[in-house]
């Protein structure tokens, strides 16, 4: 009996035990050229070559079509699970949220934490009670190559600072209202005129640079006119909580404080530009089930409807 060499292994044609295990089962030539769309001479061109590569007839004529070998009959289940083996691995692998054990690495920003991660990962509790969520700052000057090396699964950030060679899709548009405790007198009556917001002590979260100024003072100075900043903090989860605690105005993100006690809102009395919130994520996790399906259940937490 031949062995199988290793040159043999590497050059043997896949399409060559399909032919055989539909040989198998149609014990005919003829017949299992039709299963394979192939034409007869082709089919036995390929018995032909079975047979050199495993060093035995495999299949004789008989009286009606052909019979298995004993070697052919041994080889029969081994043939039909590598045939199966090869079939499952081209098929994306099933991913079933109820009981998979998927972990996630995010990098967001504070703000995505309350406006997009709490409403996802609330949604992700309820659907997939396996799947484990690390969340980390994240790190504008790093995250192509966290997502490139695999160390973060998904990031949160904006246009701008979303590296071109991502994929990305866009979460939401943001925009800003006027918010403070719920009975401040300058937000009696649901809106608050620009002399009195001008007049007000204001809070604003920075993350760097000029700590008394942002957006909305850039908006104003537009206009000739200025407000004063008396609070200047690094993150937008004290926020709310300083607005209930203080006197002070703010203009935040609708989505930081949309349902949050104890505070109102309502339009800004000038028009501060918004922004774009976006995921982005690498090609290497782009076609894999799960991280697809945990995606999917994000765009759909960010878009209701």
């Amino acid at each position: 009996m031949k062995i199988i060499s290793v040159t043999d292994i590497r050059t043997l044609d896949l399409n060559l035990l399909k032919a055989f295990d539909a040989l198998m089962d149609e014990r005919s030539v003829t017949r299992a050229a039709q299963r394979l769309a192939l034409t007869q001479p082709a089919v036995s061109g390929m018995l032909v070559r079975l047979r050199e590569a495993f060093g035995d007839p495999l299949f004789v004529r008989a009286s009606r079509g052909v019979v298995p070998t004993a070697r052919a009959e041994a080889l029969a289940p081994a043939v039909r699970q590598l045939l199966q083996d090869v079939a499952a691995l081209l098929q994306p692998p099933a991913f079933d949220p109820a009981t998979a054990t998927l972990t996630l690495t995010v990098a967001a920003t504070d703000y995505a934490l309350r406006a997009v991660v709490l409403p996802w990962m609330a949604a992700l509790r309820a659907q997939a009670p396996g799947l484990r969520v690390a969340v980390q700052p994240i790190s504008d000057t790093r995250i192509a190559e966290q997502l490139a090396r695999g160390e973060v699964d998904l990031a949160l950030t904006t246009p701008a600072m979303a590296p071109p060679e991502l994929h990305a899709r866009a979460l939401f548009d943001e925009r800003y209202v006027c918010v403070a405790r719920a009975d401040h007198p300058a937000l009696a009556g649901g809106s608050c005129p620009l002399e009195r917001f001008c007049a007000e002590d204001h809070a604003l979260v920075s993350y760097g640079g000029e700590p008394f100024e942002g957006a909305t003072d850039r908006a104003l100075a537009a206009l000739g006119r200025r407000r004063r900043v008396v609070a200047s903090v690094g993150s937008f989860l004290m926020l709310p909580e300083l607005l209930r605690r203080t006197d002070l105005i703010a203009v935040a993100p609708e989505r930081l404080v949309a349902g949050e006690a104890g505070l109102a809102t309502c339009a800004p009395p000038l028009a501060v530009p918004g922004f774009t919130k976006v995921a982005v994520w690498h090609e290497r996790h782009h076609r894999d089930a799960g991280q697809r399906w945990a995606r999917e259940l994000l765009f759909g937490v960010c878009q209701p409807g």
